[in-house]
């Protein structure tokens, strides 16, 4: 049977549990198991009265709640902490900025401490609650700092039905709190640059600082002092005159304008929404900055965003002339078909350069390939994954089976007109198989005259024969019969016997 409570022992559970005690609080304090205390906590959630069967008509004689409080808070300041007696110790570690985790480590190993890392880490929370860390609030000069950080965006569900999560860059002019986004599949370096570049491209002009937290896209190794950037980041600034400054590992409120924005743009735009295409996400977002995010009256600024920024614009650097040009680059081998592999996509290659080592440069927009002393041999449009740049159709033409017909039979055609009419007929009678005989027919052209072959199937027309064989037999029987004509002469009066010089070379050798 279910341990059943004394009705002031219910109301104490009720009343510590609104001074924010967990479970586990109050049943150490009261000395009641947890699972008693969830069970009373969900019963008093649904009705505000709580009754004990039999004792409902008389009110109890025992401890009252607001004793019971008292005494649980004395039983819990009577229990000393393991940590207490290392007070000073954790108290300087917390100065230092040390994590719970660390102090826990630091203690067991410089004093071999016995207790558990959870009781240090309670001891901690204790400490910060009585020492909370003060905020100083930031406010910039216009045009000195643009605020950027990614949220999750609204799902893209394409035609297929399949589920994307894509992510939303948000930037925000701390002044004016005028801010642009973007969404993006991934958060790759080349994304967070363009999203930037059209961010400052949508303001009319660039902020003199960037503040952002420790995206792996932008900061190789974190650190206040002397943090490790992304190389074409730090070019991207250069190139827009802008300066970059990550904020603190783990401190958000050092960047709140954007924490801020990003929350209200998950609640206002993008809430209950889905979308076809990512193209189409970003396009209610453009909408929605402009009608909605612009015309608002911010709650701190108390002023609206669209105007305060017509201040602020004015104090934006310039934009520089030409974008900035972002790239990948990387070796690849060069496939037995001709192709190299670049963002899941394939592009040929000249053929003389089939297994050998050739250099791609790429971007969202083109794809570049290079030899080993840089030279381009091919400028490609980038391609989405799993196409290729050039393929060869049925029969191995270009193009689908109807424009391969035309092609060739246009062909046939230009080299006189028994060739084409053969090959329209050939076409008529056997289908698209056809094809074949004409491709080969006009490479006959490569070992004969125009003339001969020509001849050659006027010759066929006239006998009603369909078949390439037959056209060769009649171009093999037309050259027998010019090697048949102009058969050299074995006697003529002008011709000497070959005797007669043998004699005279031996007459007039010494």
């Amino acid at each position: 049977m279910a341990n059943v409570l004394k009705v002031n022992e219910q109301n104490t559970i009720q009343q510590l549990a609104a001074q924010g005690w967990s479970g586990r609080r109050i049943a150490r304090a009261l000395n009641v198991d947890r699972k008693t205390v969830r069970r009373y906590l969900q019963a008093a959630a649904k009705s505000p009265t709580i009754s004990t069967p039999g004792q409902s008509g008389s009110p109890p004689a025992q401890t009252t709640g607001a004793e019971l409080v008292t005494a649980a808070l004395e039983a819990e300041a009577g229990r000393p902490s393991y940590c207490a007696s290392h007070h000073a110790r954790i108290e300087a570690k917390l100065e230092e900025g040390l994590s719970a985790q660390r102090i826990y480590q630091d203690l067991v190993a410089e004093v071999g401490f016995s207790g558990s890392y959870q009781s240090v880490k309670r001891y901690v929370r204790q400490l910060r609650d009585q020492q909370p860390e003060r905020v100083w609030r930031i406010e910039v000069q216009p045009g000195e700092e643009v605020q950027i950080d990614f949220g999750t965006g609204a799902p893209v569900i394409d035609g297929d039905g399949r589920r994307r999560r894509p992510w939303v860059l948000r930037v925000v002019l701390s002044f004016s709190r005028k801010a642009y986004s973007e969404a993006v599949f991934q958060q790759t370096t080349e994304n967070l640059i363009r999203c930037l570049e059209n961010a400052f491209r949508a303001f009319g002009g660039v902020s003199k600082t960037v503040n952002l937290d420790n995206l792996r896209a932008a900061v190789q190794n974190p650190d206040w002092c002397d943090p490790e950037l992304n190389a074409k980041l730090l070019s991207f600034c250069r190139h827009y005159g802008c300066a970059l400054l990550p904020c603190r590992p783990y401190t958000p409120e050092h960047k709140g304008k954007t924490e801020n924005g990003i929350r209200y743009l998950k609640g206002n735009a993008l809430r209950g929404r889905t979308f076809t295409t990512l193209s189409a996400e970003n396009e209610h977002l453009r909408h929605w900055e402009k009608t909605v995010a612009d015309l608002r009256i911010h709650g701190t600024t108390r002023k609206q965003v669209a105007a305060l920024f017509g201040q602020e614009q004015k104090a934006l650097l310039p934009l520089p002339p030409d974008l900035f040009p972002c790239f990948q680059e990387g070796q690849r081998t060069v496939h037995r078909d001709s192709y190299v592999e670049v963002d899941k996509a394939y592009y040929t290659v000249p053929p003389e350069y089939i297994g050998q080592q050739v250099w791609v440069r790429w971007d969202s927009r083109e794809v570049r390939i290079f030899n080993q002393r840089w030279e381009q041999l091919k400028l490609h449009a980038h391609l989405p994954p799993g196409q290729f740049d050039q393929v060869l159709g049925l029969g191995g033409g270009h193009g689908p089976l109807e424009r391969q017909l035309d092609y060739w039979l246009k062909r046939a055609e230009e080299l006189g007109h028994p060739i084409g009419q053969w090959s329209r007929a050939v076409l008529e009678r056997k289908g698209p198989i056809g094809l074949r005989s004409i491709m080969g027919l006009v490479g006959l052209t490569e070992q004969h005259s125009f003339k001969t072959v020509n001849d050659a199937c006027a010759s066929a027309l006239s006998r009603g024969v369909w078949r390439l064989r037959d056209v060769k037999a009649l171009l093999e029987q037309r050259q027998r019969e010019i090697q048949t004509h102009l058969a050299f002469a074995q006697s003529h009066p002008l011709i000497r016997n070959l005797t007669e010089y043998g004699l005279f070379i031996q007459n007039k050798t010494p």
